[in-house]
C-alpha cells in the first residue's frame, strides 16, 4: 500500500520545518504532501489533495484550528485530525471532543513522541482500509445483500413493466415504502479497469454498493439493487430542487469512493418524477448521463438535466442495439465510429435487389435519426430539407448512395450536438463571470451562491468552469477581485481597508495576505511603487 498523506498546518513555518526534518516520514509509512500557514489555505489544500491526516495548530490567522477541524470533519469525515497547541490552550482543545480528534499534542512536540503517535495512527488506518477492502468479507456481503424479491421488483419498475396496481401491491408485499413526493433514479458505475490488484469487478461493484448504502440511505430514503453490472439507486426527494443537493452529495461520494476503495465511480442522475412508474424514464436518463463520462471525466456525478438539452429519448426503436450504438457514436464517437455504425446497420437492411422490407427498414432508420434531432433540440430547416430529399429520392438511390446520405446526416447530427454543447458551456461560464463582475463586492459571494443563482449543482459547475477557463471558480473570483483592488489602489486615494470592503473582503488583514500572495507586495507598497514610477 502507498504511504498515507499528511498536511501540516501552522502559522509558524519554523515549527513545520522542524517536523518535516526531524521525523522520518517514509519509514513510518507517511508522506508530507505540503503545509499551510493558516486555516483558509489549509482548507483549500484539503479540498485539492484530500490528505489522510491533517496536523494543525489551534491559534492561526483567518481561521483557527478548531474551526478548520470542524470544516474537515463535516466535509471530509475520513480524514484524521491531530491538534498540537500550547499548554494554555490544551484544555480548550480537549473540549472539542465532538470533532473526533485522534490526538492532542502539547508544544513543543519532539520527534519521538510524534513518531509514536503516527505509528499508532498508521495501524488504525491500515485496519480501516483492510476492513473496507477485505475480499472475503465482500464475498459474504455480496451473497447476502441481494434480497431477490425486492431486486426483481425494482428491475421490473425501471424496465417499465409494471401497472400502477401491480406496483402498489408488490411494494406493500415487500415492505417498500414510497413516500416521495418526488423520486429520482441514479446509476452508480464502477470502473472495471481501475481497481486494486486483489479485487475483481464483481466484488468491487458490491463494495461500491455497500458504501453507497451507508452513505445515502438515511438522507434520501434510498433503495439499492444491482442491474446490468451497475448499482441502481432509487432516491426520494422532498421537492424537485433537492436534486441539486443530491448531485453535489453524489460528487463527494465519487471522490470518497476513489480514495477509500481505489476505483473510479461515476454516478448518473436521471430526471426527477412524481410517480414511481416514471422511474423507467428516470433510469434511461441516469444511464445516459453515465455515458457522458467520456466527455466530463470519471469519478464525477453527472446530472442529465444539466448536460443534455431537451428530452433524452433517442428513438422509438430503443431495443435495437445497432441503432443504440449509432446514437452513442453520434454523441461520443469519432467520425470513423459513426461510419462504422451506419455500415453495420445497413448490412442488415440493404439487399442486392430492391424490396419493400428494405425501404421500410431504411425509412425507420431515417425516422429515428430525425426523432433524435428533435429530442435533442438540434433540428433546423437545413436538416429538415435534407431529410425531405432523402425520403423523396430513396427509391431511386443505389445502396452506396443511400449509405452516403445516411452517413452525411449522422455527421451533421454529430456536429450540431458538439456545437450546441460548446455554446451552452460558453454561455453558462459567461453568465457566471458576468455575475461575478456585478457582485464581486459581496463578501458572501461563493461557489454555493453562484450555483444557486444559476440553478446548477456545484459538481457540474466546477467541472465546466475549470474546463472552459483553466481555473477554479474561487481562483477566478480571487484573481478578479485582486485586479479590481490593484486598480483602485492606483486610481484612488481610498484607504486599504475601504478597498478591501469594496472588493468583497470584510477582514483587511486577510485582504492584505491574499493581495501579497497575488502581487508579491502589500497593498501599501503596491500603491507606493506605482506612485514612484509615475514621477
Amino acid at each position: 500500500m502507498e504511504n498515507y498523506t499528511v498536511l501540516l498546518v501552522d502559522d509558524e513555518e519554523d515549527v513545520i520545518q522542524v517536523m518535516m526534518r526531524k521525523v522520518n516520514w517514509e519509514e513510518i509509512g507517511f508522506s508530507v504532501i505540503g503545509y499551510a500557514g493558516n486555516g483558509v489555505k489549509a482548507l483549500e489544500m484539503v479540498e485539492k489533495f484530500q490528505p489522510d491526516v491533517v496536523v494543525t495548530d489551534i491559534r492561526m490567522p483567518y481561521m483557527d484550528g478548531i474551526e478548520l477541524a470542524g470544516h474537515i470533519k463535516a466535509e471530509y469525515p475520513a480524514t484524521k485530525l491531530l491538534i498540537f497547541t500550547g499548554f494554555d490552550e490544551f484544555e480548550y482543545a480537549k473540549e472539542a471532543v465532538h470533532l473526533e480528534v485522534e490526538e492532542y499534542l502539547l508544544k513543543p512536540v519532539n520527534s519521538t513522541e510524534l513518531t509514536t503517535v503516527f505509528s499508532r495512527l498508521k495501524e488504525k488506518l491500515d485496519r480501516e482500509i483492510s476492513e473496507k477492502r477485505d475480499v472475503e468479507g465482500l464475498k459474504k456481503y455480496y451473497m447476502e445483500s441481494l434480497p431477490v424479491l425486492r431486486a426483481n421488483f425494482y428491475t421490473l419498475l425501471i424496465e417499465g413493466k409494471l401497472q400502477e396496481d401491480e406496483a402498489k401491491k408488490y411494494a406493500a408485499d415487500y415492505q417498500i415504502s414510497f413516500s416521495g413526493p418526488y423520486y429520482c433514479c441514479l446509476v452508480l458505475h464502477a470502473s472495471s479497469s481501475h481497481i486494486p490488484e486483489n479485487m475483481n469487478p464483481l466484488l468491487m461493484q458490491a463494495s461500491v454498493e455497500k458504501q453507497a448504502r451507508e452513505y445515502f440511505r438515511d438522507r434520501w430514503r434510498a433503495g439499492f439493487f444491482s442491474y446490468l453490472g451497475n448499482t441502481v439507486m432509487l432516491a426520494e426527494l422532498g421537492d424537485k430542487g433537492e436534486v441539486t443537493e443530491l448531485t453535489d452529495e453524489c460528487d463527494r461520494f465519487c471522490r470518497y469512493a476513489g480514495h477509500m476503495l481505489g476505483t473510479d465511480v461515476t454516478i448518473g442522475i436521471g430526471d426527477v418524477c412524481s410517480n414511481i412508474l416514471e422511474l423507467s424514464d428516470s433510469y434511461s436518463g441516469a444511464r445516459e448521463a453515465v455515458s457522458y463520462r467520456v466527455i466530463y471525466g470519471a469519478s464525477k456525478a453527472i446530472n442529465i438535466k444539466e448536460i443534455v438539452p431537451g428530452k433524452v429519448s433517442d428513438s422509438g426503436s430503443g431495443n435495437d442495439r445497432k441503432l443504440a450504438r449509432l446514437f452513442k457514436n453520434i454523441r461520443f464517437g469519432s467520425g470513423e465510429d459513426v461510419v462504422a455504425s451506419v455500415n453495420e446497420y445497413m448490412t442488415n437492411v440493404v439487399f442486392p435487389a430492391k424490396s419493400l422490407p428494405q425501404y421500410i427498414d431504411v425509412m425507420e432508420l431515417a425516422g429515428s435519426l430525425w426523432r433524435f434531432a428533435v429530442n435533442n433540440d438540434i433540428a433546423d430547416e437545413e436538416l429538415s430539407e435534407a431529410m425531405r430529399r432523402l425520403y423523396a429520392n430513396m427509391t431511386d438511390m443505389d445502396p452506396e448512395t443511400l449509405r452516403e446520405q445516411l452517413v452525411d446526416i449522422s455527421f451533421s447530427l454529430r456536429e450540431r450536438l458538439l456545437n450546441t454543447r460548446n455554446k451552452l458551456t460558453k454561455s453558462f461560464v459567461s453568465k457566471a463571470q458576468e455575475y461575478v463582475r456585478s457582485n464581486y463586492g459581496d463578501a458572501s459571494l461563493s461557489l454555493n451562491s453562484i450555483c444557486e443563482a444559476l440553478g446548477v449543482s456545484n459538481a457540474y459547475f466546477s467541472t465546466v468552469f475549470k474546463k472552459e477557463t483553466g481555473n477554479t471558480f474561487i481562483g477566478w473570483l480571487t484573481d478578479y477581485r485582486m485586479e479590481q483592488a490593484s486598480r483602485l489602489l492606483v486610481e484612488t486615494n481610498e484607504k486599504s481597508y475601504i478597498i478591501a470592503e469594496r472588493v468583497g473582503y470584510t477582514d483587511p488583514n486577510y485582504f492584505s495576505y491574499v493581495f501579497k500572495r497575488r502581487f508579491g507586495v502589500s497593498p501599501s507598497k503596491y500603491r507606493m511603487g506605482h506612485m514612484e514610477s509615475e514621477k
